[in-house]
């Protein structure tokens, strides 16, 4: 017949469970050693007695060992708390984004837009929100226009009192400088015959000039003379132009 089971239970007899301790402890450290020469594993054992008693096995070395684990144990509470956070920013993330739709869609409500799944409740309170809304922006807009009227006062004032500085610097000049009844001569008063030289130079024809010419010449019918009526030049000029017509028919007849 095989071994019958044995109840894994605290030995009360103290020389059995030492016997026990002493076989079991044997078998766990050869265990060990061939999983870790089979496997390439790095295996290592550590037994205290129940009287203190240390017993250990290390296929690398108990300090290297602990010294790999205490590094894994710190980078797996590393990784449990980077685990931790981005599952915390991940709930954060789907709160914010839920908060967004909302936001989203009262915003889209606001511009009257999709309002048909909403209740008469609903939409007296959109009402009211709208108009307290635009109770408020009425209340910024004159603000600002009599912020803007301030300035233009403030901004009118200066003007004044800057315009006025002049005028009183002004009038400190004139009662420094006082003019004088005499006029100042102009630059032609001065250099008459530069005018009429100037007029010959350039080539700048007078008009009165002109007809003055051609009066004189004859050559010209305008009826423009100093001191004389247009008729009386007209008197003055019929008997010449009689005796030229007289004198062209007598010299057609020959």
């Amino acid at each position: 017949m095989g071994r019958g089971k044995i109840e894994i239970k605290r030995i009360e007899n103290a020389n059995s469970r030492q016997v026990t301790f002493s076989k079991r402890r044997a078998g766990l450290l050869k265990k060990a050693q061939e999983l870790a020469i089979l496997c390439d594993a790095e295996v290592a054992v550590i037994i205290f007695s129940n009287t203190g008693k240390l017993f250990e096995f290390s296929s690398a070395g108990m300090k290297r060992t602990l010294s790999r684990y205490n590094k894994c144990l710190d980078s797996s509470e590393d990784a449990a708390e980077e685990c931790k956070a981005e599952k915390q920013d991940s709930k954060e993330l789907d709160v914010l984004k839920d908060e967004f739709a909302m936001l989203q869609k009262k915003q889209v409500r606001l511009l009257g837009k999709d309002l048909t799944g909403l209740s008469l409740k609903e939409l007296q309170q959109l009402e009211q929100q709208l108009n307290e809304g635009l109770l408020s922006v009425k209340e910024r807009k004159e603000q600002l226009l009599v912020e803007q009227l301030e300035q233009s006062r403030v901004q009118e004032q200066r003007a004044i009192l800057e315009n006025e500085t002049l005028r009183r610097q002004v009038e400190e000049l004139r009662c420094l400088f006082p003019q004088t009844d005499r006029a100042v001569p102009s630059y032609l008063e001065y250099y008459p015959v530069e005018k009429e030289k100037s007029l010959v130079n350039h080539g700048v024809t007078s008009p009165d000039l002109v007809s003055n010419f051609a009066f004189e010449n004859g050559d010209s019918d305008i009826t423009l003379h100093l001191g004389l009526p247009s008729d009386v030049y007209g008197k003055r000029k019929a008997p010449e132009r009689e005796a030229n017509s007289n004198d062209s028919g007598s010299q057609l007849a020959l």
